[in-house]
């Protein structure tokens, strides 16, 4: 199976994935979560004609004039009856206002004395919000696909809803393999190192809206990594090290022994070539990630992100956009490259800049960047202003 370009190989993953069985969950605990149904408005929003200012409403056609004060329309306490030629009715913002009113005069253009007050001209419609305004009764509010935020939310028990149905969360199983690999507080031994990248991705995953289930790391040996894999529970599993065809890189072997069969055996993306991605014998999925932390989090935002919003319904595409280089870049080699930069906001732009040390092992690189800057293959050399493609980073 040959190199597959970025998005060849982000289309074959896809093809293997389709959207989990939804469940109804109560409004508050949906945030984060993809709908499957649409959310219509079950009556209009505002449902009567309401007072956008505190003040009088009054008939238009009254105005300018003396008018007799009959009543007061407050906030979930309206006026019940009908305001006639002449008449007036104190009213306060979000109140509904009176039948046969047509206008609001607000409080400091209108002078009350006793039981009248005093209005100027005022044309009909001024300071209203017609009922139906914000939307419409059957009109759909939230279209299944989207993910619930806080306004969204909001929109939502406009609407009267209590619940939702949204996709079930994707479970995830994720174990990193290698002797090299130590999780902290242990003491790391002469020639190991700390486990950092599956504790990103442990985040990262939880942050798009899956359920991980981490194991610890897996030592190189085949059975083990074998034994790991059949004890990975979930709809995806997900492992970081062990992609590459070394002596050492066993996570391969251990899945051909479940039954893999292998949709994408590599990628033509720097860094992060040795990503792999199958379907085992019993159904479940499998990513695998480079070990190196900056390769296993780029081919992260690459296709676990995808992956998962697909399993939630949701559009799978990264979100890129077009940013203005700060700085040239050199031609490009054979293989895409996705480098780590700094997205910044200037005269009325984006701009773009990527780090000088792109090796796949730094962490702190990572930490600096906000984006990732796409070089297709073979790319000519670019200038200072040129236009790039750019995928934000979510970054607290």
């Amino acid at each position: 199976m040959k190199l597959l370009p970025v998005d060849d190989a982000r289309a074959r993953m896809l093809a293997e994935v389709a959207a989990l069985p939804a469940e109804t969950v109560p409004l508050p605990a949906a945030v984060g979560r993809v709908l499957a149904e649409d959310v219509r408005a079950v009556r209009d929003q505002p449902p009567f004609a309401a007072s956008a200012m505190d003040g009088w409403a009054v008939r238009a056609a009254d105005t300018p004039g003396d008018l007799r004060i009959v009543g007061e329309s407050a906030a979930g306490r309206g006026f019940e009856g009908e305001v006639g030629p002449g008449e007036a009715v104190r009213i306060f913002t979000g109140a509904a206002v009176p039948a046969g009113c047509d206008a609001i005069v607000i409080q400091e253009d209108a002078r009350r004395d006793g039981d009248v007050v005093t209005v100027p001209a005022t044309p009909a419609g001024r300071h209203l919000r017609p009922a139906g305004g914000d939307f419409a009764a059957g009109d759909v509010l939230l279209p299944r696909g989207v993910a619930i935020d806080a306004w969204r939310l909001s929109l939502a028990a406009a609407a009267g809803r209590a619940d939702v149905s949204v996709s079930r969360r994707p479970q995830v199983a994720l174990f990193s393999t290698g002797e090299e690999i130590v999780e902290a507080p242990a003491t790391p031994g002469p020639f190991q190192i700390y486990d950092s990248g599956s504790r990103a991705l442990e985040a990262l995953i939880a942050g798009w809206g899956g359920e991980v289930r981490r194991a610890k790391p897996v030592r190189d040996d085949l059975e083990t990594t074998i034994q790991a894999l059949r004890d990975a529970k979930g709809d995806l599993v997900v492992t970081v090290g062990g992609a590459s065809v070394g002596d050492h890189d066993l996570v391969r072997a251990a899945a051909g022994a479940l039954g893999l069969d292998l949709r994408v055996a590599s990628v033509n993306v720097r860094p992060g070539k040795p990503t792999f991605f199958g379907v085992l014998g019993d159904g479940r999925r499998l990513l695998g990630l480079p070990g190196n932390p900056a390769s296993a989090l780029v081919c992260a935002e690459l296709f676990l992100r995808p992956l998962l919003r697909a399993y939630a319904g949701a559009d799978p595409t990264p979100p890129t956009l077009s940013a203005r280089l700060a700085r040239p870049l050199p031609a490009n080699g054979s293989r895409e490259h996705w480098m780590r930069a700094r997205l910044a906001h200037a005269d009325g732009g984006v701009t773009i800049e990527a780090f000088p040390d792109q090796d796949s092992s730094l962490i702190g690189v990572f930490n600096a960047s906000n984006a990732l800057l796409r070089r297709p293959a073979d790319a000519p050399a670019l200038s200072a202003g040129d236009v790039v493609e750019a995928l934000p980073l979510a970054r607290a």
